[in-house]
């Protein structure tokens, strides 16, 4: 499938980082390096011309893209399977056995392997993946890569890889290390060094007379209405006690910390990507590789820890040219850090007493079958259809994974759904099916 076929499926125009990237990888054979602000669209940069150099007959794991996290790991295979190109790929990450890991990837065999630099290492120690037919080489988010102390392991990685094969970095700042794991490569420097966050971002300041700002917040985020929200907080019981005291103001929300196991932040994540929560209370590990569309509003309750960090909660708004805004709420002895080089306006919030929590117009469902079972996202889009009474406006986004599946169903008709569906089977299986909360 030709690009221009894969972004018409998509709806997207490319823009000029994208357009010049993918012209150096298809035009030509040098390593490339990309530096380009978060939320300039990076990771179609590098997934649309490389996806026209993958032989889709072969087996063999062609492109090895290395990310710092299993949040991007699984978002950048989601982007890949929905370009609709048929190219099979795996997202390998810490957190479960790689034992489970090689038993996949014997059965799928990825032509795409995406993974963090440890996990990675590990399936090349133990042959899981064949380093020798790769073409390409991806660092994804280099920056954030070096930041979590990866140097060396990517650097390993890296001296395992074919000879041949492409480099291709990407990263929102520059660094020395670059030319340390790319050589004299390309550069494509698509960076304005005056514009710290894109003048599409409004900057607003929220003026708190407490020093506990819960109360600001809660009428901050009811005058939003239905807008999606991120609210960041620096620590990981911070994202806890806001979480309940927004629940308790009838707010649905998604709360996402580290300390969360691995299905909680699935949970958590895919209820605020498929709209099944409009708000998501988040330490910063939110705030880099998670490509979710249309965040309107960032909220800074507690105030970034560095200027590096500002950038990155602030760029998951305003993505792919649309507008946002980011508000600061401020205690009596806060202020905006001097790091903000935008004009801030005083935001005075709207008299909002008594009124309603707005609630998200989707409700996510467990499914407790998947891949491994034979099902699919057409048996689910039926099942809900004929068993659940629902009509194919009322589906959302549906995800399958090995043991079981979401679905996003219109929020009206969860209570209907799950009565008529109890005790029905999905394609003679008899399974749970309950909501995500």
């Amino acid at each position: 499938m030709k690009i221009e076929e894969i972004t018409n499926k998509l709806g997207i125009k490319l823009n000029d980082m994208q357009e010049a990237s993918a012209q150096a990888i298809i035009g030509g054979n040098a390593d490339l390096a990309v530096l380009s602000p978060t939320g300039s669209g990076k990771t179609l940069a590098y997934l649309l011309p490389v996806s026209q150099q993958i032989d889709e007959l072969q087996d063999e794991v062609q492109a090895i893209v290395i990310v710092p996290g299993r949040e991007l790991a699984l978002q950048t295979t989601n982007v890949l399977q929905n370009m609709g190109t048929g190219i099979r790929s795996f997202a390998a990450y810490g957190g479960r056995p790689t034992m489970d890991e090689h038993r996949v990837l014997r059965r799928l065999k990825p032509q795409v392997v995406c993974g963090t630099p440890g996990r990675l290492n590990d399936h090349l120690d133990k042959e899981n993946i064949d380093p020798s037919h790769v073409k390409f080489v991806v660092i994804d988010e280099f920056d954030k890569c070096l930041e979590m102390g990866f140097r060396e392991e990517m650097k390993a990685l890296l001296r395992r890889m074919p000879r041949q094969a492409r480099r291709i970095l990407l990263s929102a700042t520059d660094s020395e290390d670059i030319q340390g794991m790319v050589g004299h490569a390309m550069r494509l420097d698509y960076r304005q060094e005056d514009e710290q966050v894109p003048d599409r971002v409004k900057v607003l300041a929220v003026h708190s007379p407490e020093k506990d700002k819960l109360e600001p917040l809660g009428r901050l985020l009811l005058s939003f209405g239905q807008d999606s929200t991120i609210v960041f907080v620096n620590y990981r019981d911070s994202v806890e006690r806001t979480a309940a005291y927004l629940r308790q103001m009838g707010f649905t929300l998604s709360a996402f910390h580290g300390g969360l196991d691995q299905k909680a932040r699935e949970d958590a994540l895919y209820r605020f990507v498929n709209g099944s929560a409009n708000i998501m209370v988040s330490t910063d590990l939110g705030s880099r590789g998670l490509d979710i569309p249309n965040i309107k509003n960032i909220v800074h309750y507690h105030l970034p820890e560095s200027e590096e960090s500002y950038v990155h909660r602030v760029g998951r708004t305003a993505r792919w040219q649309e507008t946002g805004q980011a508000y600061f709420i401020l205690s009596a002895n806060e202020q905006v850090p001097e790091y903000v080089h935008a004009e801030v306006t005083d935001y005075e919030i709207p008299e909002n007493e008594g009124a309603e929590c707005p609630q998200p117009r989707m409700s996510t469902l467990y499914i407790g079958k998947g891949k491994k079972d034979k099902i699919s996202k057409v048996d689910i889009v039926g099942f809900l259809c004929k068993k659940g009474g629902l009509k194919s406006p009322d589906i959302g986004r549906i995800d399958v994974k090995d043991h079981y599946a979401y679905a996003a169903i219109d929020r009206k008709q969860l209570k209907s759904v799950l009565k008529r569906i109890a005790g029905e089977k999905i394609k003679g299986i008899r399974t749970i099916v309950e909501e995500i909360r």
